[in-house]
């Protein structure tokens, strides 16, 4: 079949199909693309060409930002269970860069994307070509080396014989639980546009399995003993359980021996918040029922987690437990010198079996009394959570991803769904949540999504608004505009770094930026984006404006100035941020630091 690169390339994706439990599902559910000179006479022509809507065997989706796109995948893939994923094509130069951070976002989350970016001209006929990096050292280089180190795997085709082991090595990572992320393929502008001969077989429809490993029979038995010495154990639940939809297994495991289980910002919503033996969020953003028991606990079991410093409180929370590691990937499994169970965390727990064991009542009733917490009249932060979780059913889902909102969301959150719960906290990038919101409506359109986003997040990426008006996606956007970066505000204070470049103001006549809050008008600027937008002035219309936005049938922002303060409980937990030596808040951190333990 004679046909461009591009062609193939776009061909082959619209007919792959992963399998997980006998059921399938497309692969790719389209294509996000922003053309340019690198693309647009190569991937852009073979779409056009194969029709692009929605009946189209790989649809198109133009988006308003390269990184944002990417971002809209990975909000999609996550809510699939990293089942069904987007393709991203760019242009050369600027267009591919951007999307580094949303490759670097997918990869640490362990999330699958194809990224697609356009490349120089393999035959360097008429290099430098326009935004070319040109590297005296050697003619191989470009800019989309970049993505290497952010990439689970990479390939440059500069062949059009290159591309069909290509597109068959990146299936099998796109589709490997424990392999999966970012996956770039990288296509010179002029190969793209090359025609070949492609064999027949290479368009037949093919299903990629999406394997559950089961146990090793004697990590089993070594992790049964484990847990048969153990008197206090505890389940730290990550995001490994909801992508194995292994939600069902886990609170009949914690309900059969008694165990409490705790969760990460990955893992939240694995257990209903007022499931008798879920203690909520542990680590520096948990709550302090989570994290009393993990300093008490003699075995950790973590489920589907990595572990990250925010869990661990920077490696100060766990006492002296032993850690049993159940991950689906080996390099997880490995941390802390645990006990590594490698398996699937549905397949896991399914195998665990205890009989005649259980743990000591007095252990497993312990009671999180935190639920109870409720917000004061002032519009805080936290006021605004607690009005946006009473405006929300059970099913609809939260989006959130930077600044102060994710330490309050996993504190207080009343996850009742398992996939209800959508917080970015393994980049915890800034300006993933209005793209991340729009994927994850795209993957549930009979859910309803609520994007909570700050200002600082808001002003760095909204563009996507425009897309989701465009498309008819509705979105209801919570923007929290706070004057600036709140989180960093109060963490650079806690540093000595005194709050330096963390307000909106304007410069004053001392010279500094300590004048006037900065005269911004977020709100109008979304509505300038196509949204229609709710100003609120106190908690009344607050909750009256989240009523109408969720009634409403097109992406609608509800804007609110919050007040400071609150008196939300704290986690009690420490964060490692260095401090500068000499300065007033030096001696506490040396003490602190006292507290972590090397978990060998």
């Amino acid at each position: 079949m004679r046909m461009t690169v591009a062609q193939a390339l776009v061909k082959f994706l619209g007919v792959q199909y992963s399998e997980r439990d006998g059921v399938e599902h497309k692969l790719f559910e389209g294509c996000f693309g922003i053309f340019g000179h690198g693309n647009v006479a190569g991937i852009g022509q073979a779409l056009a060409a194969q029709g692009a809507g929605l009946s189209s065997a790989l649809p198109y989706y133009l988006a308003r930002n390269e990184q944002a796109m990417v971002h809209t995948a990975v909000g999609f893939a996550r809510m699939r269970n990293r089942l069904s994923t987007f393709a991203c094509t760019t242009s050369i130069g600027p267009g591919a860069t951007n999307m580094v951070t949303g490759a670097a976002l997918a990869t640490i989350n362990r999330i699958p994307v194809l990224l697609l970016p356009g490349d120089v001209f393999a035959t360097r006929v008429a290099n430098p070509v326009l935004q070319e990096l040109e590297d005296p050292r050697s003619y191989d280089v470009s800019v989309n080396d970049a993505f290497r180190p952010v990439s689970r795997f990479f390939d440059r085709i500069n062949r059009p014989e290159q591309l069909p082991s290509a597109l068959l090595a990146a299936m099998r990572v796109l589709t490997d639980p424990a392999e999966t992320g970012a996956v770039t393929l990288a296509l010179p502008q002029d190969v793209q546009a090359e025609a070949f001969d492609w064999p027949e077989e290479l368009f037949d429809r093919r299903v990629w399995h999406v394997a559950r490993p089961a146990p090793e029979r004697a990590a089993l038995a070594r992790v049964i003993e484990a847990i048969r010495a153990s008197e206090r154990p505890l389940i730290v639940a990550g995001g490994g359980v909801i992508y194995s939809e292994a939600w069902d297994d886990l609170r009949d495991f914690a309900a059969t021996y008694g165990i409490p289980v705790a969760e990460t910002q990955a893992g939240k919503g694995a257990l209903p918040y007022d499931d008798p033996l879920c203690v909520g969020a542990i680590g520096h953003t948990g709550t302090s029922a989570a994290n009393a028991l993990a300093r008490e606990a003699d075995l950790v079991i973590g489920i589907g987690t990595r572990y990250s410093d925010f869990t661990t409180a920077s490696r100060t929370l766990f006492g002296k437990a032993r850690f049993v590691n159940i991950n689906v990937a080996a390099f997880d499994a490995a941390k802390h010198a645990g006990l590594m169970l490698v398996a699937d965390a549905r397949e896991a727990l399914r195998a665990l079996d205890l009989p005649g064991w259980r743990a000591p009542r007095e252990w497993s009733s312990s009671s999180p009394v935190w639920w109870n917490h409720r917000a004061g009249p002032s519009l805080t932060q936290e006021a605004v959570l607690e009005d946006v979780q009473a405006a929300m059913a059970p099913t609809d889902v939260v989006v959130n991803a930077a600044g102060s909102m994710p330490g309050d969301l996993h504190r207080l959150w009343k996850a009742r769904d398992p996939k209800g719960y959508h917080v970015e906290y393994g980049y915890s990038c800034m300006g993933y949540e209005i793209a991340g919101g729009l994927g994850v409506k795209l993957a549930a359109p009979e859910r309803e999504v609520f994007v909570l986003v700050g200002d600082g997040s808001y002003l760095m990426l909204a563009q996507e608004i425009a897309t989701s008006v465009q498309e008819g996606v509705k979105l209801v956007i919570v923007l929290v505009n706070n004057h600036g970066f709140a989180s960093i505000g109060n963490l650079s204070e806690s540093v000595g770094a005194a709050r330096l470049g963390t307000a909106y103001r304007m410069r004053s006549t001392t010279g500094e930026l300590d004048g006037a809050h900065l005269p911004i008008d977020l709100a109008a600027n979304a509505a300038s984006l196509g949204a229609d937008v709710l100003r609120c002035a106190d908690r009344d219309s607050l909750r009256a404006a989240l009523v109408k936005a969720r009634e409403a049938t097109r992406t609608t922002v509800v804007y609110v100035e919050t007040e400071p303060g609150g008196d939300a409980p704290g986690s009690g937990a420490w964060w490692d941020v260095p401090v500068a030596e000499g300065s007033e808040h030096y001696e506490a951190y040396v003490e602190a630091k006292k507290e972590q333990k090397p978990y060998v």
